[in-house]
């Protein structure tokens, strides 16, 4: 009998990226499945016990037909810790950009017409926090290799992963990038939460937020500061929406009541 922990490996709306990002740890690969036992992982094993009990459950993707309510409530229900991989999970992401504007029906019907489905009934996609308990989270959009595979292995440890309170900035100072937003770029760096290393800045490309709203900041003042250099409100949560969905645009209307 293994004595090592059990580990499942899901995915419900989403591109997979995430699933996709931790195969692609090729040189670590091995020892991750050396550290664990992997009861479940349809992207890369065909021998998965779906009705086993884990330690840990990482769970991709959002949520958008009862058919995977379903499965999620009994995936938390065989979980002693369950973990929201990548934005999708944690935040709603891409397909939840447009949470909330009352439009979902029309743009359903645009797509799929009026027809039928057996599979599952289709509702807003949200992030699977609105559905059950999430014990920890891995944000990204994919997780970059270093954080997703410190978290994995704190995980395993019997641990729970810990973030910086400090935005993406700090990271860029490190790094001694330019300041986009000086440039006249609108970049979101300062209301993101760090972890990132910053990489999409230390290529002369804009944060898009897929981090998720840091909590500890003063967002308000941040966007004024933005709105005074001439940033329009509705760009910044627009931008912030696209990997935030619908948890950052429940934030932005509590925070600054929109």
């Amino acid at each position: 009998m293994s004595n090592k922990p059990t580990l499942g490996i899901f995915g419900f709306t989403g591109c997979a990226g995430c699933q996709l990002a931790l195969l692609n740890c090729e040189d670590q690969l091995i020892d991750l499945f050396e550290a664990a036992d992997i009861k479940v992982f349809y992207e890369a094993m065909s021998n998965n016990d779906d009705g086993a009990e884990v330690d840990i459950a990482l769970v991709e993707g959002s949520i958008n037909t009862d058919k995977q309510k379903e499965e999620l409530f009994h995936i938390r229900k065989k979980a002693k810790t369950l973990v929201a991989f990548g934005s999708c999970a944690s935040y709603g992401c891409v397909q939840a950009m447009a949470y909330g504007d009352g439009k979902w029906e029309e743009r359903f019907r645009k797509v799929y017409g009026d027809v039928e489905f057996a599979v599952g009934k289709a509702f807003e996609a949200q992030p699977i926090h609105k559905f059950v308990k999430v014990d920890a989270t891995i944000p990204g959009c994919s997780p970059a290799t270093h954080q997703m595979l410190t978290a994995i292995t704190k995980l395993l440890n019997g641990n729970l992963p810990v973030y910086t309170n400090a935005p993406v900035c700090l990271e860029c100072k490190l790094h001694e990038n330019e300041c986009l937003l000086n440039k006249g770029i609108l970049c979101l760096g300062p209301l993101t939460q760090g972890g990132c290393t910053a990489p999409c800045i230390s290529h002369n490309t804009p944060c898009v937020g897929c981090w998720g709203i840091i909590e500890e900041a003063n967002h308000s003042a941040e966007i004024e500061l933005l709105i005074e250099n001439g940033y329009k409100i509705e760009d910044i949560i627009r931008k912030f929406r696209i990997f935030g969905g619908s948890k950052i645009s429940e934030q932005y209307t509590k925070l600054w009541r929109l």
